[in-house]
């Protein structure tokens, strides 16, 4: 069952980013915004600032969809984890498996019944664990990683919104110039 817009916000915390990114200003009076004195009605530069602005959301989006990306290959392999830890908890007899060496090439193992497993953490670094730890660990770690996920793709749809901001409000300076030249073509006829 898919949660509703509302109940998402509760969950997520009615925050706007979590990744600290900035929100854009809609500029809803274009003449105003182009009279302050860091635009100064130099459509060159408001432009140039804005693009820069869109440029920067493109990067932010790149590492989130690369961090998205690898927090759905991780979630999977967490479980398959946490599933392999459950399975030795129940084994009481020596059994005979097949785990992957390499890519398409599989060896034959004998597995005792065991009450430590170990644990690749990350950075080279694989530490012993009693199964119990092991399982608290996985599930600690599935949850924090299903919840980042969530995190990361709250901030995916906050980035669109500013990049429709963004482009808008390219549009309306773009639009205000054409117009701002129009009017004065035509003054000087």
């Amino acid at each position: 069952m898919e949660q509703s817009e509302s109940e998402n916000n509760t969950e997520l915390g009615d925050k706007k980013s979590y990744a600290g990114i900035p929100e854009a200003e809609f500029v809803e009076d274009v003449d105003a915004y182009m009279a302050r004195p860091e635009n100064n009605k130099n459509v060159e530069e408001v432009l140039k600032k804005l693009d820069n602005q869109h440029a920067k959301y493109k990067f932010m989006e790149y590492n989130l969809l690369s961090k998205k990306k690898r927090l759905q290959n991780q979630v999977p392999e967490l479980k398959r984890s946490l599933t392999m830890i459950e399975k030795l908890g129940e084994q009481k007899n020596e059994f005979e498996t097949q785990f992957l060496l390499s890519e398409q090439v599989f060896a034959k193992a004998k597995v005792p019944p065991t009450e430590t497993v170990f644990l690749w953490l990350g950075a080279n670094v694989m530490l012993e664990y009693s199964l119990k730890d092991a399982q608290e660990l996985l599930t600690q770690n599935i949850a924090a990683a299903t919840k980042n996920l969530k995190y990361v793709e709250h901030d995916l749809d906050f980035l669109r919104d500013q990049f429709t901001t963004t482009e808008v409000n390219m549009a309306r300076v773009f639009n205000w110039d054409v117009k701002r030249r129009q009017a004065a073509k035509a003054a000087a006829k």
